[in-house]
């Protein structure tokens, strides 16, 4: 991880852009009880390396991105930086370690606060994401150039979707109350970019539990807009989805011979 100062800019922005620099938050701190006891969800292994390290590489895979910054299990900072410096990361992106807190959240708002002047544009993604292509991410850090306060990468739902009463007890029948049409549902996924300013604004001002960082912006009174997410961006949250995810890896270094 480089300590040297972080370059200005570019002075040659393209015509009609004024110059901008994108960093990207992934908040790594949750401990992802779902893929059962053991190390926490972002340092699981994926074809031999941890899942973070998967997701900081394919964050940096973009030009656009010139900093990364870690968000580690409060008391796990160290163990991070550690885990970061045992492996190859670009050499043109700067990376920095932070300590989380208790929420989600919470973890970002501590990544925001640790970024230095000079980003306009933030990405926020999940650690268990790891195989989200770079043409995913260049498309949201696009649309926030073009203008957009905050931008999803976003699928059409392939299943019918049902609302339900919930059951009392878990477990039980629970009554179907509506069918919403799926053609104007999407599932979304990370990296979610922002206008710094914007996002700042949110961690500030919302409150409450939040499942996303664009629910925080929505809460604002400001449009959040898609693109086209990727199938292969989808989360590692079940052990079926590490067996999926492992496939995909396989299947990247046979084409790509990597």
């Amino acid at each position: 991880m480089s300590d040297d100062p972080l370059p200005p800019p570019s002075p040659n922005p393209a015509p009609g852009r004024t110059a901008t620099r994108t960093a990207a938050v992934i908040p790594a701190a949750g401990r992802g009880v779902r893929l059962g006891p053991g190390a926490p969800k972002a340092l699981r292994a994926l074809g031999g390396t941890p899942m973070l390290v998967h997701a900081i590489r394919a964050m940096a895979d973009s030009r656009a991105v010139s900093l990364v910054v870690v968000v580690a299990p409060p008391d796990g900072a160290a163990e991070v930086r550690t885990l970061l410096d045992a492996h190859a990361l670009p050499e043109r992106t700067d990376f920095l370690v932070v300590p989380g807190g208790e929420s989600r959240q919470e973890s970002v708002r501590l990544g925001l606060d640790a970024l230095p002047p000079g980003y306009d544009i933030v990405l926020v993604h999940d650690a268990a994401r790891p195989l989200v292509p770079v043409d995913t991410v260049d498309a949201v850090i696009e649309a926030v150039r073009d203008g957009a306060p905050a931008v999803v990468p976003a699928l059409p739902l392939a299943d019918t979707v049902k609302q339900v009463e919930p059951a009392a007890v878990p477990g039980d029948p629970e009554p179907v109350v509506a069918t919403p049409d799926r053609s104007l549902l999407r599932a979304v996924q990370t990296p979610q970019g922002f206008d710094r300013a914007t996002l700042v604004r949110a961690h500030e001002t919302v409150r409450g539990d939040v499942t996303d960082d664009a629910s925080m912006v929505e809460q604002l009174g400001l449009t959040v807009v898609t693109v086209p997410g990727h199938e292969e961006a989808f989360k590692v949250t079940r052990p079926l989805d590490l067996v999926l995810a492992e496939a995909v890896l396989a299947r990247r270094r046979h084409n790509d011979g990597f």
